[in-house]
């Protein structure tokens, strides 16, 4: 067979919809507000052929720039060579989702708040920043009915 390079070219299974996940799409998809500014993550849908973004934005996270009826305009980065050149795409809302990347930061800015305001009032100083994995504990193994063991491998025999 020849050699196909069309605008959805080696896109079987990254379009193609879950196991029990085909028809309809839920009513839920078209309620949800998108406003100028927030992170969505594009991700195209097999369902919907229409407005479907082009195989490379599958999966990226790109910023809200634009709002319309039935679609969304987001600036996508993308990298060519060596810089990052700054993509508008314009895709249908069945394509795109809230991105999750920020809840943990909006979190910790929360529970941050919340302490600082706590340690302000009870004038301890706290720490708010977050610490990298520390080293374990030392530790002592007392040899006391304990006798180490001298491990060593089994020498190569045949089986024949």
């Amino acid at each position: 067979m020849p050699h196909s390079f069309g605008y959805r070219a080696r896109t079987r299974y990254m379009f193609a919809r879950k196991f029990r996940q085909h028809g309809a799409l839920h009513l839920s998809t078209y309620l949800k507000t998108y406003k100028v500014g927030d992170i969505v993550d594009v991700i195209g849908n097999g369902a919907v052929q229409k407005g479907l973004p082009h195989k490379f934005y599958h999966g990226k996270t790109g910023v809200v720039y634009n709002v319309t009826k039935a679609a969304v305009g987001v600036i996508v980065h993308k990298r060519v060579g060596n810089r990052y050149l700054e993509k508008r795409i314009n895709v249908r809302i069945e394509h795109v989702h809230h991105s999750k990347c920020r809840d943990d930061f909006l979190r910790r800015v929360k529970e941050n708040a919340a302490k600082a305001k706590a340690s302000r009032e009870s004038g301890e100083r706290v720490q708010l920043k977050r610490q990298p994995a520390q080293p374990r504990e030392a530790r002592f193994v007392s040899t006391k009915n304990n006798e180490p063991t001298t491990i060593a491998a089994i020498p190569y025999d045949t089986l024949i």
